[in-house]
Protein backbone atom coordinates (compact mmCIF):
# COMPACT_ATOMS: atom_id res chain seq x y z
CA UNK A 1 0.00 0.00 0.00
CA UNK A 2 3.00 2.26 0.70
CA UNK A 3 4.72 1.54 -2.31
CA UNK A 4 1.01 2.85 -4.30
CA UNK A 5 1.31 5.61 -2.57
CA UNK A 6 4.34 6.75 -3.57
CA UNK A 7 4.06 6.16 -6.95
CA UNK A 8 0.91 8.57 -6.98
CA UNK A 9 3.26 11.56 -5.69
CA UNK A 10 5.36 13.73 -7.48
CA UNK A 11 8.92 12.72 -7.96
CA UNK A 12 10.31 15.48 -5.92
CA UNK A 13 8.38 14.48 -2.67
CA UNK A 14 8.94 10.99 -3.67
CA UNK A 15 12.55 11.44 -3.18
CA UNK A 16 12.59 13.68 -0.06
CA UNK A 17 10.36 10.90 1.80
CA UNK A 18 12.48 7.85 0.65
CA UNK A 19 15.44 9.91 1.18
CA UNK A 20 14.34 10.78 4.83
CA UNK A 21 13.79 7.13 5.11
CA UNK A 22 16.77 5.48 4.58
CA UNK A 23 18.28 7.56 6.82
CA UNK A 24 16.43 6.19 9.77
CA UNK A 25 15.17 2.58 8.13
CA UNK A 26 17.49 1.53 4.83
CA UNK A 27 16.00 -1.82 4.88
CA UNK A 28 12.33 -0.37 5.04
CA UNK A 29 12.91 2.39 2.52
CA UNK A 30 14.89 -0.46 -0.27
CA UNK A 31 11.44 -2.62 0.25
CA UNK A 32 9.41 0.14 -0.23
CA UNK A 33 11.43 0.83 -3.69
CA UNK A 34 11.27 -2.92 -4.31
CA UNK A 35 7.41 -2.80 -4.45
CA UNK A 36 7.14 0.54 -6.58
CA UNK A 37 6.32 0.59 -10.21
CA UNK A 38 9.34 -1.32 -11.77
CA UNK A 39 11.19 -2.07 -15.31
CA UNK A 40 8.88 -5.11 -15.77
CA UNK A 41 5.70 -3.20 -15.74
CA UNK A 42 7.06 -0.94 -18.72
CA UNK A 43 5.07 -4.64 -20.14
CA UNK A 44 2.03 -2.41 -19.39
CA UNK A 45 2.72 0.68 -21.21
CA UNK A 46 0.18 0.61 -24.51
CA UNK A 47 2.34 0.57 -27.78
CA UNK A 48 2.58 4.30 -28.76
CA UNK A 49 4.03 5.15 -25.41
CA UNK A 50 5.94 2.55 -25.88
CA UNK A 51 7.46 3.84 -29.07
CA UNK A 52 7.51 7.77 -27.50
CA UNK A 53 9.62 5.93 -24.84
CA UNK A 54 12.05 4.69 -27.21
CA UNK A 55 12.64 7.24 -28.98
CA UNK A 56 13.48 9.45 -26.07
CA UNK A 57 16.07 6.95 -24.30
CA UNK A 58 20.18 6.54 -25.19
CA UNK A 59 20.47 3.44 -27.28
CA UNK A 60 23.23 2.21 -25.38
CA UNK A 61 21.44 2.72 -22.47
CA UNK A 62 18.38 0.64 -23.67
CA UNK A 63 20.58 -2.22 -25.17
CA UNK A 64 22.20 -2.80 -21.27
CA UNK A 65 18.76 -2.38 -19.70
CA UNK A 66 17.28 -4.82 -21.44
CA UNK A 67 20.12 -7.08 -21.91
CA UNK A 68 19.05 -8.08 -17.96
CA UNK A 69 15.01 -8.27 -19.03
CA UNK A 70 13.37 -11.11 -19.22
CA UNK A 71 12.78 -12.62 -22.54
CA UNK A 72 8.76 -11.50 -22.66
CA UNK A 73 9.61 -7.57 -22.28
CA UNK A 74 12.67 -8.03 -24.79
CA UNK A 75 10.65 -8.97 -27.66
CA UNK A 76 7.61 -6.00 -26.79
CA UNK A 77 10.48 -3.28 -27.04
CA UNK A 78 11.62 -4.76 -30.64
CA UNK A 79 7.98 -5.27 -31.78
CA UNK A 80 7.60 -1.16 -31.43
CA UNK A 81 10.69 -1.02 -33.42
CA UNK A 82 11.30 -1.24 -37.04
CA UNK A 83 12.78 -4.18 -38.12
CA UNK A 84 16.04 -3.08 -38.95
CA UNK A 85 16.54 -0.60 -35.59
CA UNK A 86 15.32 -4.07 -33.58
CA UNK A 87 17.88 -6.17 -35.41
CA UNK A 88 20.34 -3.46 -34.35
CA UNK A 89 19.39 -3.53 -30.77
CA UNK A 90 19.57 -7.23 -30.73
CA UNK A 91 23.28 -6.92 -31.62
CA UNK A 92 24.12 -4.18 -29.42
CA UNK A 93 22.69 -6.74 -26.98
CA UNK A 94 24.74 -10.16 -27.77
CA UNK A 95 27.71 -7.69 -28.52
CA UNK A 96 27.40 -6.27 -24.65
CA UNK A 97 29.18 -9.36 -23.70
CA UNK A 98 29.31 -9.55 -19.61
CA UNK A 99 27.85 -6.56 -17.56
CA UNK A 100 27.43 -5.83 -14.71
CA UNK A 101 24.08 -5.87 -12.38
CA UNK A 102 24.41 -3.18 -10.96
CA UNK A 103 24.51 -1.43 -14.46
CA UNK A 104 21.86 -3.18 -15.82
CA UNK A 105 19.88 -2.05 -13.10
CA UNK A 106 21.43 1.39 -13.38
CA UNK A 107 19.71 1.61 -16.87
CA UNK A 108 16.74 -0.10 -15.64
CA UNK A 109 16.46 2.71 -13.27
CA UNK A 110 17.17 4.95 -15.51
CA UNK A 111 14.30 3.99 -17.93
CA UNK A 112 11.44 3.08 -15.48
CA UNK A 113 12.52 7.16 -14.26
CA UNK A 114 12.18 8.71 -17.69
CA UNK A 115 8.64 6.71 -18.14
CA UNK A 116 7.65 8.08 -14.96
CA UNK A 117 8.55 11.73 -15.60
CA UNK A 118 6.98 11.17 -19.20
CA UNK A 119 3.89 9.67 -17.75
CA UNK A 120 3.88 12.86 -15.31
CA UNK A 121 3.88 15.31 -18.47
CA UNK A 122 0.87 13.41 -20.06
CA UNK A 123 3.14 12.03 -23.16
CA UNK A 124 2.55 8.13 -22.32
CA UNK A 125 -0.03 6.65 -19.98
CA UNK A 126 1.27 3.61 -17.18
CA UNK A 127 -1.49 1.68 -16.38
CA UNK A 128 -1.55 -0.10 -12.95
CA UNK A 129 -3.99 -3.50 -14.12
CA UNK A 130 -6.87 -2.70 -12.98
CA UNK A 131 -10.29 -2.26 -14.53
CA UNK A 132 -10.71 1.42 -14.12
CA UNK A 133 -6.98 1.99 -16.43
CA UNK A 134 -8.02 -0.08 -19.28
CA UNK A 135 -8.49 1.67 -22.63
CA UNK A 136 -11.05 1.90 -25.20
CA UNK A 137 -9.95 2.28 -28.50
Amino acid sequence: MIAEIFNNLDRAAEGRILGALEERNRDSAERIRGLMFTFEDLQRVDGAGLQTLLRSVEKDKLALALKGASETLRELFMKNLTERAAKLLRDDIAGLGPVRLRDVDEAQALLVNLAKDMAAKGEIVLTKNRADDELVY
